[in-house]
């Protein structure tokens, strides 16, 4: 089997490498921006054609949230139009396209948790744009999975651990936000979710459409932030009890809204691909690799 991944710099896509490189049976080629500008329709076609992947995992995303209120094209030329030209160069040779979306595609203001048929309403220009390369994909490739996820976190780029790790080491006190919950999800997680799909589909398996995949047990940010400080401080990377106060998102308020809710079930990717829930705790057991 051949895969090409895109975005190989980002979270997911530098674990879908790391993970790759260690099974000799798949072939994967993994570009990153500079390598291959997604929104380039030619660049696009020619590397496809050229590789002839049998799965395109798309791991390129724009997710500045507050800055795509401003950077409107931006946005959506890398979460939308990006994916398509993906999708339909998939399609023209028969590939198939594994695109990772996020809870931002919901109005948060679901009681419960979110189920792949509930009805999307995104409140925001990162959430609209990523609902557009949803729809993009889906219509361009019919051979695909949408994988929507939620809260990433790993040992590279910016994320909400590393951040909390940054602060500790010039802070004694945080404030955190206690009013929204959603599945930390480790990258890790996330690309052998990719990989075990990718794998799936090269078997036979036409399961394809929407996917929820994230982490549990479902969380605060706030109740997220002293899990991250207890694990730092039991494994010797912080000499100090830090102070986190719980806040709501009206205190701190940011200019694109934040979901209430971003739980998401996971049973249906779960039953049919039997991957589990990532394990979000288990995953900061090693936070040196976040410093």
């Amino acid at each position: 089997m051949k895969i090409l991944i895109t975005g190989s710099n980002g979270q997911v896509g530098s674990c879908l490498a790391k993970q790759l490189s260690q099974m000799s049976e798949i072939e994967f080629l993994a570009v990153n921006r500079e390598q291959l500008d997604i929104t380039d329709g030619a660049a696009v076609t020619n590397l496809v054609n050229d590789f002839k992947p049998d799965v395109i995992i798309n791991a390129a995303a724009y997710t500045t949230v507050d800055k795509a209120e401003q950077e409107v094209d931006l946005a959506y030329a890398i979460n939308r139009d990006g994916p398509l030209l993906l999708a339909q160069a998939a399609d023209a040779i028969g590939a198939s396209m594994l695109h990772i979306s996020t809870d931002y595609v919901f109005a948060g203001d679901k009681q419960n948790e979110y189920i792949e048929t509930d009805a999307v309403a995104p409140q925001g220009v990162y959430g609209k744009s990523k609902l557009a390369g949803e729809l993009a994909v889906a219509a361009a490739c019919p051979r695909h999975i949408i994988l929507r996820t939620a809260w990433v976190f790993s040992e590279t780029g910016n994320n909400f651990v590393k951040t909390m790790l940054r602060l500790a080491q010039s802070r004694d006190e945080l404030v955190v936000v206690a009013d929204q919950f959603g599945g930390p999800t480790y990258a890790g997680d996330i690309a052998n979710a990719l990989i075990t799909m990718a794998k799936a589909i090269s078997n036979g398996n036409q399961l394809f459409g929407i996917y929820h995949y994230s982490g549990l047990p479902h969380v605060n940010w706030h109740l997220f932030a002293c899990e991250i400080f207890k694990q730092a401080k039991s494994q010797g990377l912080l000499d100090k009890e830090m102070h986190v106060k719980a806040i709501t998102s009206e205190q701190y308020p940011t200019p694109a809204k934040r979901p209430e809710n971003s739980k998401l079930d996971c049973n249906k990717v779960i039953q049919h691909f039997g991957v589990q829930a990532s394990d979000w705790r288990a995953a900061l057991n090693k936070l040196n690799g976040y410093l």
